[in-house]
């Protein structure tokens, strides 16, 4: 009878768990998170992309051993073979965790027909491994993405003790200040707010060579300065329609195509890897 009632309460807790979850559905996204120990095959953790790297060997070498299997061209086949077998096991050298996900057999169904010359056979064990591959890519690619290949503006500092974020914000509001001192009659202050701006805007520049280092001058640049320059001149003689053209000309070319790389994705990572505490757990 004590069995029939323990029974009976796990279902009912089972339920309720699956109510709450289908009540919620539209409040929450399940996401499966890399292994931590993938960080040290990326920058900043390694000099070099090694896991990107082993990935697009991959690609290639599937690639490689589907055309000539495909040709029947059994030499460039063996040898693309050996890459692939190769590049595949690296996977779990380098991260352990993931050995599990690795489809042994079928790679080495594809060796096994490579030796025998048996081309379809090659063929459809690669159509099955690159459904193992594409399986994982689903899962973890655009995560390990915004993980690992997004800049990380968290600890950059403008000037000593000036956050990132800070000095953005700071931008943010002369930019504004513009806008508004030009629409209620303030030249002077519209003025000296976009001094001010350009003094910002150059600061920033100096951080984004830092990573921009091909660029000559990568921001402010050159056509960010023309609209810099015909702003400062219709904020003296100018209507505040041309004032308007050109500060939203300047917000599209100084902020938001830059915000549309590198803000959404810090942000989307900043998210992702935010730990949440048991209290914000219970809440959601």
């Amino acid at each position: 009878m004590r069995w029939t009632y323990f029974i009976v309460l796990q279902l009912i807790l089972v339920l309720v768990v699956a109510g709450l979850v289908y009540k919620h559905q539209d409040k929450a996204t399940i996401i499966k998170i890399p292994p931590k120990e993938l960080a040290q095959w990326y920058k900043p953790e390694n000099k070099r992309q090694v896991w990107l790297h082993n990935m697009f060997k991959l690609r290639r070498e599937m690639q490689a051993v589907q055309f000539y299997a495909d040709n029947k061209d059994h030499k460039s086949l063996k040898k693309w073979a050996v890459l692939l077998n190769e590049h595949y096991l690296k996977i779990g050298e380098m991260v352990p965790n993931w050995n599990k996900k690795l489809d042994l057999a079928i790679l080495s169904d594809i060796q096994t027909s490579v030796v025998n010359q048996d081309y379809t056979g090659v063929l459809t064990a690669a159509n099955t491994l690159q459904k193992n591959c594409d399986s994982c890519h689903i899962d973890y690619q655009a995560i390990t993405a915004l993980t690992y290949r997004t800049a990380d503006f968290s600890k950059v500092e403008t000037k000593p003790s000036v956050p990132f974020n800070s000095h953005m914000q700071t931008l943010s509001e002369q930019v504004n200040m513009i806008k508004i001192a030009s629409e209620d009659g303030m030249p002077n202050l519209a003025i000296s707010s976009l001094t001010d701006l350009k003094q910002g805007m150059n600061e920033l520049g100096e951080v984004c060579s830092n990573c921009h280092k091909k660029d000559r001058k990568f921001y402010p640049s050159e056509s960010m300065n023309k609209t810099l320059l015909s702003l400062e001149q219709n904020l003296k003689t100018g209507t505040i329609k041309e004032q308007g053209m050109d500060l939203g000309t300047l917000a599209v070319e100084a902020c938001a195509r830059c915000h549309g790389t590198h803000r959404l994705t810090f942000g989307a990572k900043t998210l992702l890897s935010k730990e949440p505490s048991l209290a914000e757990l219970l809440k959601h």
